[in-house]
Parts: structure tokens; C-alpha cells; sequence
């Protein structure tokens, strides 16, 4: 009779059951796993902790917030700020033949042409730095601003280019410089995401959402992207016939399992799962209110040509100014459009190029400005640039007669605002053509390491286990600087 309860026990057993007392259940293994390659144990905080609590960095920080305003396509910044006149003396000349001989382009065939600016120049603030007529707002700021002529990077196509800039591998997999700021130093608003990622352009960019990806660190640090028009956060809101009260009481039951699950097995992802269900029940609060630029004043929504409920890049401006206002630590910007090759009018800089300067630069110029007039300047570091440069030779793609420039690794310009850097500095410089540095070389490795240094961080040092390696930002070798020369 024993024997035959025995049989009937175990046939009641699911297999599921049996792998889990046994100490192989999916969760064994994957806590193995972690044990096996030395896993952080600072990632698996005790007893449910919020992994996005406020954490201090190892070393004294200049910033506490990042606004990052990413032009997807690459904008010629040749044509902004960095003015050649040799150019315009060879302008529709045969390109000398030391410029291509032996490279590679991504669509320049055979001779081209050379290309001077298209656009006058003026010169602007204190240092007399020569900016394109198409960024009047912009003038208004060089003095708050250093800018970055120097830098170059070893990708020449969007995605992998967009990857290297933001995850620093030109693969999709690892995890994005928001990210690895609020693994680092979590977020002062537990009501909001550390991490918000809003888009304007009218697409995703090219690189997508890899962009904004935690990679290999827990899945809590992704970046969250957020609309303008419409709800912010798309099913955020309870589903109908579920109110408030029961949503709290299905979040309350579904933790409990979860902390028990956690307890057992040690999966870090587990207690994400329960961090983010929490977050995203008070963000059904918080956002609604951090996102509604209608409670600004005339006099500010003016200031940055911001027009609520439309997803442009001036209300997305607007928008990161008040979620740094609110807590948030990291706002990752993308506008789409830069990529002026001259194929047609929708892709050249005669037509499209004045108009993607009249998105960006009213807004950029307001953002800065407004963040200094409420004392938030000096600890909210502002990035502008792209991914990668644009030849001084017209492509002229398949006998094209609209100018454009094709994509160039070797040189291109950024800049950088507020949080510890000096204002009105011009930092580096591109020979006569603007082909390549010849002065202050700047590298993606440079600009990762110092945008880290005024969060408080050593590149070489801030690191998460992953495969068995200490995966970093930077990559495994010890190649980014601190660019100082732009410090205060």
C-alpha cells in the first residue's frame, strides 16, 4: 500500500516540480551560473531594495544629470562651426587625389568634387568663433558652450557609428552610457525613471532601440522611451475595469511571489521584475504631470518655440529640461534627419539643412540658457553632436546635381555645456580641408570617459561582471582620457 502512494506521488509530480527540488530548476542554473562567473554581488540587492536608489559616486562629481542631444544621421558640422576657406577657394575643383587614394567612402565613386560652405559664416561670442548663419540662437551661446572640433571615430556607418557612441561597441548588446549612469548612480526620483529616452524626426534612429538598451546590466537600468503626443508611456495606464486599489492589490500579490522567488534563487532579474512593477504603478502618477508642458508660461514655451502636443524636438527639449528638474539622471534626445548626402531636396544642404537648423537650434540655445537662469547649468552636463563627420567633397551620388556630403570617420565636431565644462573653449582642430585632426584629437573612448569623470566616475574602474570579463563602458582596453582641456 505504501509502494502503490509512493507510484502515486511521483506520477502527480510535474516535471517542472522534479528539475526544481532536484536543484537543477531554471533558476539553479541560472544562479550557477552567476556563482560561476563571480556575478557582483552589489547587483542583487537584499530583501527587495530598490535598485535604483540614490547611490554616491567614488569620486567628486561636477554633474548629477545628463541631457544628451544626439543629431541621428551625422549633421555636417563642417558647415556649423568649423569654418574652411580654403574650401570655398577650391569649391567644384577635382579632389586632390591624396584625399582618396587607397580610402574607402560609403557612396563617393571615382573623382569628386570639392564642396565649400554653402552658408555664410559670422563670428560670434568672446573668442570670435565663426558660426554658420543658419544657427543665429546658437551665436547667442558660444559663450557658455566648449566646442569640440576634434573629434573622430573608426565607424562610418549609422548604426554601428550610433552603437559605438552610445553603448560603446558597434554590435547591439551592451549597455547604453544611460544605463550604466543609473546603475551607478541610481535616480533621485523614485516616482520616474533614471533613464528617459524621447525621439523627434519623425522615426526611431538608426542605430534603434539598442540605443537606449541595459544590455547585460539588469534590465531595471534600460532606458524608458516616452512620448510627447498622446500618453507618455504607452500601457501604462490600467486596462479597463481595473482601478487603482486593484491594480495595488495584484502588484502586492505578484510581489510577494516575486521576493520568494528571489530569495530562492538569487536572480537579479527577479528583482528588477519587482522594481519595475513598482515604478511603473507610481509612474502612473508622476509622469502624467512631469510631461505636461502646459504648466510652463508663455514666456518659456515661446523661449524654446515648444507647442504642446506636438513631438517636436524644441517640446522634447523642453520636456528633458523638466525632467532634470524632477530627479531624472540620464535624458537621451535623437533627432532624426541629418544625413545630408544630396541625393534630392529632401536630403540636401540647400534645402533640408536650413530647415533641420531651424528645428535644433532655437530649442538647443533656449535649454541652455534656461537651465542657467534656475541655477541648474552647473550641474546638468548638456552633449550635442552626432555620430560620426561628413566629407569636404560633394558625393553626387548617380550624377546628383543637389550638394551633400558623404560619410567621413576622420573628423567632426561636438559640444558640450554645463556640468564642469568651461565655456567659450574651442577645443582641437581639422587641417585646411576639414579631412583630418591635425590638433587635440578627440576620440568616442575620450567623450565616454569624460562625460563619466563629471558623474563622478573612472572609466577605467566602473565595471559589471558579465561572461567572466568586468565589462566596461570603454571597452576592455584602457583607451579613453579625460578631455580636461575643456574642464573648468
Amino acid at each position: 500500500m505504501n509502494a502503490h502512494l509512493e507510484l502515486q506521488r511521483l506520477q502527480a509530480q510535474t516535471r517542472r516540480t522534479f528539475l526544481t527540488r532536484g536543484g537543477v530548476g531554471l533558476g539553479a542554473i541560472a544562479l550557477q551560473s552567476l556563482l560561476h562567473h563571480g556575478a557582483q554581488a552589489s547587483a542583487l540587492p537584499a530583501g527587495g531594495a530598490n535598485p535604483l536608489a540614490i547611490k554616491e559616486p567614488p569620486m567628486p562629481a561636477k554633474a548629477r544629470a545628463v541631457i544628451y542631444l544626439h543629431m541621428s544621421g551625422a549633421p555636417p558640422t563642417l558647415d556649423l562651426f568649423d569654418y574652411k576657406p580654403k574650401l570655398n577657394e577650391l569649391n567644384m575643383q577635382d579632389c586632390p587625389e591624396s584625399l582618396i587614394k587607397g580610402k574607402r567612402f560609403a557612396f563617393i565613386k571615382g573623382l569628386p568634387k570639392m564642396l565649400g560652405h554653402p552658408h555664410k559664416f559670422e563670428q560670434a561670442g568672446g573668442n570670435g568663433l565663426s558660426v554658420c548663419e543658419l544657427m543665429p540662437n546658437f551665436m547667442q551661446i558660444v559663450d557658455e558652450v566648449a566646442v569640440i572640433r576634434s573629434m573622430t571615430t573608426d565607424q562610418f556607418n549609422h548604426a554601428p557609428a550610433e552603437l559605438f557612441v552610445h553603448t560603446g561597441n558597434m554590435r547591439a548588446g551592451s549597455a547604453a552610457i544611460g544605463s550604466w549612469a543609473t546603475y551607478g548612480l541610481g535616480s533621485e526620483n523614485s516616482d520616474l525613471p533614471g533613464f528617459v529616452v524621447l525621439l523627434s524626426g519623425g522615426t526611431d534612429p538608426t542605430g534603434g532601440k539598442s540605443l537606449w538598451s541595459s544590455g547585460f546590466l539588469p534590465s531595471v537600468y534600460q532606458g524608458v522611451q516616452c512620448r510627447t503626443t498622446g500618453e507618455p508611456i504607452l500601457f501604462s495606464s490600467n486596462p479597463e475595469g481595473m482601478s487603482r486599489d486593484s491594480r495595488r492589490r495584484t502588484l502586492d500579490a505578484l510581489a510577494k511571489l516575486n521576493q520568494i522567488e528571489a530569495k530562492e534563487y538569487g536572480d537579479p532579474e527577479t528583482v528588477t521584475r519587482i522594481a519595475q512593477y513598482e515604478l511603473a504603478y507610481r509612474m502612473q502618477a508622476a509622469v502624467p504631470e512631469a510631461f505636461d508642458i502646459t504648466r510652463e508660461p508663455k514666456h518659456i514655451l515661446d523661449m524654446y518655440g515648444a507647442k504642446p502636443g506636438e513631438g517636436s524636438f524644441a517640446n522634447n527639449c523642453l520636456l528633458a529640461r523638466r525632467l532634470v528638474e524632477n530627479g531624472v539622471r540620464y535624458i537621451q534626445l535623437f533627432d532624426w534627419g541629418w544625413d545630408i548626402h544630396g541625393t534630392g531636396k529632401g536630403d540636401d544642404l540647400v534645402n533640408k539643412f536650413p530647415e533641420k537648423c531651424r528645428d535644433v537650434d532655437q530649442a538647443c540655445a533656449a535649454l541652455v540658457k534656461d537651465l542657467k537662469q534656475r541655477g541648474m547649468l552647473e550641474s546638468t552636463l548638456v552633449v550635442w553632436g552626432g555620430e560620426f563627420g561628413r566629407t569636404p567633397m560633394n558625393e553626387a551620388r548617380g550624377g546628383s546635381k543637389f550638394l551633400g556630403r558623404d560619410h567621413h570617420p576622420n573628423c567632426f565636431g561636438m559640444w558640450m555645456a554645463g556640468g564642469g565644462v568651461k565655456g567659450g573653449v574651442v577645443h582641437g582642430a581639422t587641417d585646411e580641408l576639414g579631412y583630418d585632426v591635425v590638433e587635440g584629437k578627440v576620440t568616442i573612448r575620450d567623450l565616454q570617459t569624460t562625460i563619466l569623470h563629471q558623474l563622478g566616475f573612472d572609466a577605467k574602474r566602473l565595471s559589471y561582471r558579465y561572461q567572466g570579463l568586468n565589462q566596461r563602458l570603454i571597452g576592455p582596453a584602457d583607451e579613453g582620457r579625460v578631455v580636461r582641456e575643456i574642464l573648468g
